[in-house]
């Protein structure tokens, strides 16, 4: 001790030595992160600012200066897997097939992390990733000679679409936990029972559903997702000017 430190009180406590490690201080993209981790592993209602405080072991309030709520974490958090969705330059004589490319990625992406998708239901995305895809989208839709207009409303309805899919995609897939053999196990074993309930139900009041059950319940979910596809794009093809 040099003569100008000052003895502590023997009735007083000294403080703790610090060991010298302090903890690194958080970042937006930690705390992004770690949400993406614990939706793909348990669902969104599973995030929240105290579940992913406690994964860097400090207070929800310490979230507070890099996320100001869970609305706006869950909106950063589905932009940053909009990141991952590649998107081409303008094809214009092939701008149906780039259309429906960039919808499979898109979909591909939101089924990847659980059920990120129901982030982007009742929200318009403005993150600089979600944007990146939009313009994309829009500016393939324009190369191809689809009016502003039409393009836009199309825009809308692709992506609810896409969303939408693979929101409830994800809802059949929790009820039944990780796993393709278990998946598939599941939509045969509902599909014959849906089937054959239809194939039961009284003929003079719904002769159409009985008449037709298998073909109500025909394909899988990814052969219903290019038919929708197919619907949407195909049908835009009316519009292009020439």
């Amino acid at each position: 001790m040099t003569d100008t430190e000052v003895p502590v009180p023997p009735w007083r406590r000294a403080a703790p030595k610090r060991s010298g490690v302090t903890r690194p201080p958080l970042s937006q993209d930690q705390i992004i992160d770690a949400g993406l981790r614990i939706v793909t592993e348990e669902g969104i209602a599973a995030v929240s600012m105290r579940r992913i405080a406690a994964v860097f072991h400090t207070g929800a309030s310490s979230l507070y200066a890099h996320v100001a709520n869970k609305e706006e974490l869950l909106q950063l958090m589905f932009d940053r897997i909009c990141a991952d969705v590649p998107v081409p330059e303008p094809d214009p004589a092939h701008w149906q097939d780039q259309i429906k490319q960039l919808s499979r990625d898109g979909h591909a992406t939101m089924t990847a992390h659980g059920d990120i998708a129901g982030a982007a239901l009742a929200t318009i995305p403005t993150g600089p990733n979600a944007m990146r895809v939009s313009d994309a989208m829009l500016g393939i839709m324009l190369a191809g000679g689809v009016p502003p207009k039409v393009a836009g409303w199309a825009l809308d309805r692709i992506f609810l679409y896409m969303v939408a899919d693979a929101y409830e995609s994800s809802l059949y897939h929790s009820r039944i936990g990780p796993g393709a053999d278990d998946v598939t196990k599941y939509f045969d074993v509902l599909t014959e029972q849906i089937a054959t309930f239809y194939e039961s139900v009284p003929a003079d009041r719904y002769p159409n559903l009985r008449k037709h059950a298998r073909d109500l319940v025909d394909g899988d979910g990814g052969q219903r997702f290019e038919f929708g596809l197919d619907m949407l794009i195909d049908g835009l093809a009316k519009y292009v000017e020439t």
